[in-house]
């Protein structure tokens, strides 16, 4: 295993530098897929009702076509700065709204998100130990193994939130090393943080994944943000209130409910 600190050279087929590059190794497989994470209202004690997972992902051969297009959307609709979705407002409404038809008609690109309710709900001292971290990590194992597939290879980027996101990424690591179906040593050749601005893909999915946030919020101050979510539901042809069946491979949603003591 090799593990580089500083100024490791990005893989995901777009320019940057990340802080954290974990090579796992592993032998070469049918295809490489590129996995970029998110997350949201994931602190214990933050007095949100939610926590959020989010996953987007598709061919690592794709990865630069699709940033090309994104980028060339932002042009086109003169949208600047960094895509995320605290950004949105009624001045780039179309743009946000045909990033949804975008992504929607984009076959090689999924999305999987993992939304726990009634956070004040969790009992860790019953169920995981007493640590909401524990608690945390199997929720990102949840998110990730409904993804991978033993007939693939992965590279899987984290964004960097805090001052603990490396210690995150190795702690991930070894929760995925210690599946029972060894993920690692076959599958997942890299685990990696980038930054947001790094990575057009990632920025999508802060974008979906932030949809998913002010549904199940109950939120609506922000009208550009409501019509967005509206015309997702719509052309998903379902809620974001309920999960998708898990089948569903182009927008999943699983919603945990909190064991009762």
């Amino acid at each position: 295993m090799r593990i580089f600190l500083h100024n490791c050279k990005l893989i995901s087929g777009e320019l940057g530098v990340s802080e954290l590059e974990i090579d796992i190794g592993g032998d070469d497989m049918s295809e490489t897929i590129n996995i970029y994470c998110d997350e949201s209202c994931h602190l214990e004690n933050d007095k949100q009702p939610v926590m959020l997972l989010g996953a987007i992902w598709c061919p690592q051969e794709e990865v630069a076509r699709l940033s090309r297009e994104v980028q060339d959307m932002k042009t086109r609709h003169k949208a600047a700065g960094e895509l995320k979705w605290t950004k949105v407002s009624k001045a780039r409404l179309d743009f946000y709204l045909d990033l949804v038809d975008w992504f929607l008609t984009e076959a090689p690109l999924h999305f999987r998100g993992l939304v726990v309710l009634h956070k004040e709900r969790l009992n860790h001292t019953l169920f995981n130990q007493g640590s909401h971290d524990d608690f945390y990590y199997k929720m990102y194992f949840s998110l990730l193994n409904k993804i991978l597939s033993p007939e693939e290879r992965y590279n899987i980027y984290l964004d960097i939130k805090d001052t603990r996101s490396r210690l995150k990424l190795r702690k991930l690591g070894e929760v995925l090393r210690n599946d029972q179906y060894d993920f690692t040593s076959q599958m997942i050749g890299h685990l990696q943080n980038i930054r947001s601005h790094e990575s057009y893909l990632l920025q999508v999915c802060d974008f979906l994944l932030g949809a998913v946030s002010y549904r199940h919020q109950e939120l609506s101050g922000n009208l550009a943000k409501v019509k967005i979510i509206r015309h997702l539901e719509k052309r998903l042809g379902q809620e974001l209130l309920r999960s998708t069946p898990l089948w569903e491979e182009k927008f999943n949603l699983f919603l945990f409910k909190p064991r009762e003591a």
